[in-house]
Order: structure tokens, then sequence, then C-alpha cells
């Protein structure tokens, strides 16, 4: 899929907490602000970053991913307009529960967001991000999102963006992709 750097490792940390994530409400392009207690988790999770050395690190031009990256140690992290969250089109600002109620069995990964972004558009966008991560013998940090951490995750590994679905990630985690030889594997999650 992309050709690798065999010492590249992709580190991704979704940003703290907001009103709406804590609520399971689809939040891509309303660019809200961390809770209070978000900021205290983008702090702790700076101080478990510090000791790494990043070749590169990018963030997702949304507030709140920025936020999390500036509180963690990274004011200057790259804005990469590929990293912003899945669009949910008429679905942002819904849950689940309120999405099932006219979709019985909606899921983001096995139903189209009318006005929002398909699997297949978030993976493109997200491949670059692998290609860029891939290109370095290093370590690239990125801060981002839910649902485009997990598609990223996913096309590391080679697998459909679907897949994400089988990695749930929490606000304010650390998770880490890397290599065991040539093989794309998940090194750490959901940390």
């Amino acid at each position: 899929m992309h050709e690798a750097t065999h010492g590249s490792e992709l580190w991704l940390v979704r940003h703290g907490p907001t009103e709406w994530s804590r609520a399971g409400r689809h939040t891509s392009v309303t660019d809200l602000p961390l809770l209070a207690d978000g900021e205290q988790d983008a702090v702790a999770a700076g101080k478990r970053l510090a000791e790494v050395d990043f070749a590169q690190v990018l963030t997702s031009p949304r507030a709140r991913a920025r936020r999390t990256a500036e509180l963690a140690g990274f004011a200057d992290a790259e804005v990469d307009e590929d990293l912003v969250e899945w669009a949910y089109g008429d679905y942002e600002g819904l849950t689940t529960p309120e999405i099932r109620a006219s979709v019985p069995g909606w899921t983001v990964w096995t139903h189209p967001s009318p006005g929002g972004e398909t699997a297949a558009q978030v993976a493109t966008r997200l491949d670059r991000v692998v290609a860029r991560a891939r290109a370095v013998d290093g370590r690239t940090l990125v801060f981002a999102h839910g649902h485009s951490l997990r598609v990223l995750a996913a096309r590391w590994l080679g697998l459909a963006p679907s897949e994400g679905r089988l990695l749930r990630l929490d606000t304010a985690t650390v998770s880490v992709l890397g290599f065991e030889r040539e093989t794309p594997v998940v090194l750490r999650w959901n940390s």
C-alpha cells in the first residue's frame, strides 16, 4: 500500500473530551472547546509524551485537537487538513440512538451519512497521513479525532477503513502503530 520505512512509528492522540464527545454527539466540523477536565487530560498525555523524540508532529485544524497538542507540549504541531474528523453531514451533532430512530442499525462504519463523507473518502485522505509517517525514519505524532484515528490505524495496518470499527478509542489516549520486521502492527492501543 505505502512504501515503508520500517523504523517509522505513528503515535496517535485523540483530543480531550468536549461537551459533545462526552454526550456521544457526532462532532466533526463543529469546533467545540475542551472541557476543563479535557484540558487536564491533555496535560497528562503530554507528560507521557515528554520523553519521546518525534521526527514530525501533526494536528487536525480543529480547536479541540490543536488545544490538546498545545497543552501536551506540542504548540508548534503542523496543521494537516487530512486529520480532520469524518464529516458526518446531516448527522452532525446527533447521537447514534437519534440517528437509529430513523435509520435502524446505523453506524458510521456501515451506512452513509447524508451530506457527509464516505468511508472511501476518509481513507483517501488518511492514506496521505500514513504515507507522510512512513516517509520518516522515526516517530510521527498526530493529534486528531475518534473516528478519523480509527480509520488511520486501519489504513496503517492495510485494512479497509470499516475495520476501524474494531478499535475503540477513548478521549485523551495514546496509541502507537509501528512494524514487526516488515509487517505493520499495533504496538499499543487506547492507553
